[in-house]
């Protein structure tokens, strides 16, 4: 097998990654097949005068991308060949959520058999993130980010210094970036965004022949979180407010035996918040959509199905939209639209 890889001494492309393209270019034709056992680090790196780090660093590629397995005491062996021939794209996502799916399930569905996809959360956490495209960096087609980021005071940001310096070595023509607006990333990549301080003000305007039946709104915004929210929610919130001279309160959490006044309306985001004040609507007896409205931020079928109002971007167009995009050789910004979805709630 040794005989299979190749390297160019005068190509800038790093050596790790000429042993990944050797071992998939071979699979992909057919010299090596799966079962086949591949070279042991020293024996690569005594054939080639290669440090055994570099070695290291493109098996732990070929095993995170389930084209090689190690069997202890025996060595390494060719374990998948299908995704070989395929586009492979790494997903990076905030955190777990239902609508955070949303967007990767349309995102695969949309791309097709012909693709293979990644998906790793990093939960809102810099060096997580980091840790992340170091380890992957120049290993797929594509990289796609949704950039949610906490600080020390566990406050959103959308970018620091560092991930924008590494998102800016991305050639441009292999990164999408979803659902955020703000960047600091030059030069013209795949942009779906969603406008989270435009998006709440245009989307509770919909809405304000019912809102305005209610004497205040209370938006339960967690001003610090382990997945803080983009503060363009709470001012979209504010400016709505304000412009249609609305009574508002903004309170961090939903609290146990919270203090419910009559001709309130909530607007929840986390879905803790939301169940908590469904449970002592319930228990107090007081009527929702009427005596107490609620609207919940992002929907869900769950939402639908218990039929509570929400406002929220279409996060399937999202994946749709990106892969259409990918698939088409077409980049810019694109704005996702955002709605007002009416229900029993309000």
């Amino acid at each position: 097998m040794l005989n299979y890889i190749n390297f160019d001494e005068s190509s800038r492309v790093p050596k790790y990654l000429q042993i990944i393209d050797s071992i998939i270019y071979n699979i992909s034709v057919g010299n090596i097949t799966a079962g086949d056992k591949i070279p042991s680090i020293n024996s690569m790196s005594e054939e080639f005068y290669l440090s055994r780090d570099t070695v290291a660093r493109a098996y732990n590629v070929l095993k995170d991308r389930k084209i090689i397995t190690s069997i202890h005491g025996k060595g390494n062996y060719i374990t998948r060949t299908k995704i070989i021939s395929k586009t492979n794209v790494l997903f990076l996502v905030n955190k777990m959520s239902t609508y955070k799916m949303d967007i990767y399930k349309s995102f695969i569905n949309s791309m097709g058999v012909n693709t293979h996809v990644d998906l790793h959360f990093y939960h809102s956490d810099e060096t997580l993130f980091l840790e992340l495209m170091k380890k992957y960096k120049m290993a797929y087609d594509y990289y796609v980010v949704m950039p949610h980021f906490k600080n020390e005071k566990l406050e959103h940001v959308s970018y620091t210094e560092e991930v924008s310096r590494v998102l800016n070595e991305i050639p441009k023509d292999k990164l999408i970036v979803l659902d955020n607006q703000y960047h600091q990333i030059n030069g013209k990549f795949i942009h779906v965004y969603q406008d989270f301080e435009l998006d709440i003000y245009e989307a509770l305007k919909r809405g304000i022949e019912k809102i305005i039946k209610y004497n205040k709104i209370v938006l339960v915004y967690p001003e610090k979180s382990v997945h803080p929210y983009p503060k363009g929610i709470l001012n979209g919130f504010r400016k709505f407010c304000v412009h249609h001279h609305i009574n508002f309160e903004i309170i961090e959490k939903v609290h146990d035996d919270m203090i419910l006044k009559n001709k309130d309306l909530f607007i929840t985001i986390e879905e803790d918040c939301l169940v908590k004040l469904i449970k002592q609507i319930k228990d107090k007896g007081v009527l929702l959509g009427s005596d107490i409205g609620i609207i919940s931020y992002n929907d869900t079928p769950l939402k639908e199905l218990l039929n509570i109002a929400s406002i929220s971007t279409d996060f399937k167009m999202m994946g749709e939209l990106a892969a259409y995009m990918i698939t088409n050789k077409e980049k810019g910004n694109i704005k996702i639209p955002f709605k007002f979805i009416d229900r029993c709630s309000i």
